[in-house]
């Protein structure tokens, strides 16, 4: 599927930039692309509220059609950063080669949004006895600012959603959470040739690290849900940062972990347990240990399998919905009440990767799919399967 204007469409979301990132030097906003998405879908007659979410960004939640409940069509419009010079093309250019669209975001997620565009052009001239929502969303890839606005809106009130995160075609009812933490310890420099006139930090992150992997263990050995390809719950010491020089006692030492815990446990559980561990490490050694979580962190996410929408989505793309390990809005929209389904074109492997792409050949499946959820859901106003 080439259609021209799915082409146009996708060529113009991606060519404006819209990266999400924690560093606010490369920070940028969306709310241009919520500006252009929005000017198309009021062309087709959808009533369009735009909701700024700080500065320079917003969400976009375009109506067609009246009532409560119906069908949500979700994605987030912002990009991770791209190092252009790793790319073959221009990463803010759609360029195909060899049945591929490549392009920054074009997977995740931007394509998403000229597929349900198309898909909804086919209903906006047939009554609907549910409303058809399209929303857009700033920060997913950051700090998922947008969605937590939506949830303190209570906005939309749908009653199904699909979001069209990278799934390969396949559907999605279940996610880990994501959780990126922060230890800080503070020792005392000094010269090396006498250890006692410092404390060492870096080697107290030694005991801290190991401690942390215990843990780890103790979590796998705890928790388990057969539903995902790693069933347990991971930690990851993904960097460390300490001292200045090999003959000075290392007065500081900064390690950042993730963590992604399964659906049922508690983030602000895990943080309690992880702090008692360490205030005692703290204690043992003479030091000083600070514990932060980078950020708040998104939940683990999970839709009952006999949900009307699990069925229906299943039954559509002959795949049992399965699960993924990488964090979404889900947790946020299953807050606001609705059943949520992860389903997407994209490929998770080529996503946050020089030479992202998106397959051609994925994209009539998927408009088929969205069109036929439309007219069950909006059309015909099912709320059960």
């Amino acid at each position: 599927m080439t259609d021209k204007k799915f082409l146009q469409q996708l060529a113009q979301l991606v060519a404006l930039p819209s990266v999400s990132c924690t560093d606010p030097h490369i920070d940028q906003g969306n709310l241009a692309v919520i500006e252009l998405l929005a000017n198309w879908l009021e062309a087709m007659g959808f009533s369009c509220e735009i909701m700024p979410v700080g500065v320079n960004k917003a969400n976009l939640i375009a109506t067609l059609g009246k009532g409560s409940g119906g069908l949500v069509l979700a994605g987030h419009t912002d990009t991770v950063p791209c190092d252009a010079q790793l790319w073959q093309s221009d990463p803010f250019s759609v360029t195909e080669r060899q049945g591929k669209l490549y392009g920054l975001g074009i997977a995740d997620m931007k394509g998403f949004f000229p597929a349900v565009l198309n898909a909804a052009q086919a209903f906006v001239k047939t009554p609907l006895r549910a409303p058809l929502i399209i929303l857009a969303t700033c920060d997913e890839e950051s700090s998922m600012s947008g969605a937590k606005a939506l949830v303190a809106a209570q906005k939309p009130k749908g009653r199904f959603a699909v979001i069209g995160e990278p799934t390969s075609l396949k559907p999605i009812r279940l996610h880990k959470g994501v959780m990126m933490e922060r230890v800080k310890i503070i020792g005392n420099s000094g010269h090396s040739s006498d250890p006692s006139l410092g404390n060492n930090a870096l080697e107290a992150m030694t005991v801290v690290m190991s401690d942390l992997m215990d843990f780890r263990r103790e979590l796998q050995q705890k928790y388990h849900n057969a539903a995902f390809a790693i069933p347990y719950p991971t930690l990851n010491l993904g960097c460390i940062h300490g001292g200045d020089n090999p003959n000075r006692i290392c007065g500081q030492c900064e390690l950042q972990f993730d963590l992604r815990p399964l659906p049922n446990m508690e983030m602000a559980d895990i943080r309690s347990q992880i702090s008692k561990r360490l205030g005692k490490i703290a204690e043992k050694m003479a030091i000083d240990i600070i514990y932060e979580p980078i950020f708040e962190g998104t939940l683990p996410a999970e839709t009952p399998a006999d949900s009307p929408l699990v069925k229906m989505v299943e039954q559509l793309t002959h795949h049992q919905a399965g699960s993924v390990a990488f964090g979404t809005e889900a947790p946020y929209f299953r807050e606001l009440g609705m059943d949520t389904v992860i389903l997407g074109a994209g490929s998770i492997e080529t996503a946050h990767q020089p030479n992202e792409y998106l397959a051609i050949e994925n994209i009539s499946p998927l408009l088929l799919w969205l069109k036929q959820l439309i007219h069950h859901y909006c059309v015909q106003g099912h709320a059960n399967f």
